[in-house]
């Protein structure tokens, strides 16, 4: 089973992430779930959504607390102790920053946070992206298509297919080139690790 969570803050479009997500796969014949845990529901509050996908029927109903990927879609979010809890040793975390992976796993040392040496990060910046191609912060759809890319869990057209579900005309067009522009940023199948029935 595949288990992510995404953090970001209220506005950025994080829970239709998920729901975007998790669309995508059961289109792809696998199962899936995905759901929020708010805290004050307000633009800009701190927000995380799961995602969970796996080629059999999925029992388990309660939130991740051990993810194999971490999605932040705002490098911000990294000062919340709680960002990281649970993260696999093994596992990798995509960031919404201008910032490389190397500044990012310096800051955390800084700020004493510390992830093990095996955890991989990859930063894309999707919120610049979005701007130029929506005009509005909302980082999701590159950051989907990055991340999708790079496990190699999901292909991109499936993620195509579940934002022509909630979006028509202009708007879709314009996700749709930003989900090219994310995917288009990161190594293909860097993480890939396949989904067993």
């Amino acid at each position: 089973m595949v288990e992510i969570r995404i953090h970001g803050r209220g506005g950025q479009g994080n829970v239709l992430a998920a729901y975007l997500l998790a669309t995508a796969a059961f289109l792809e014949g696998q199962f899936s779930q995905a759901f929020p845990s708010f805290g004050a529901e307000r633009r800009g509050a701190p927000i995380t959504a799961f995602v969970r996908i796996d080629g059999s029927p999925i029992l388990r109903r309660s939130q991740i607390t051990s993810p194999r990927y971490l999605v932040l879609a705002d490098d911000g979010i990294l000062r919340i102790p709680e960002t990281l809890a649970g993260l696999s040793p093994e596992g990798a975390i995509l960031v919404n920053s201008p910032r490389s992976p190397e500044e990012l796993r310096k800051r955390l040392e800084v700020e004493g946070m510390t992830v093990g040496p095996a955890v991989r990060i990859e930063t894309i910046p999707a919120t610049r992206l979005a701007m130029e191609v929506l005009g509005r912060p909302i980082p999701n759809a590159p950051l989907l298509s990055a991340f999708l890319s790079l496990t190699g869990t999901l292909s991109t057209e499936s993620l195509g297919r579940a934002f022509a579900g909630r979006f028509s005309g202009d708007l879709l067009q314009k996700n749709m080139s930003l989900v090219a522009s994310g995917a288009s940023l990161v190594a293909q199948n860097l993480w890939k690790e396949p989904i067993h029935a």
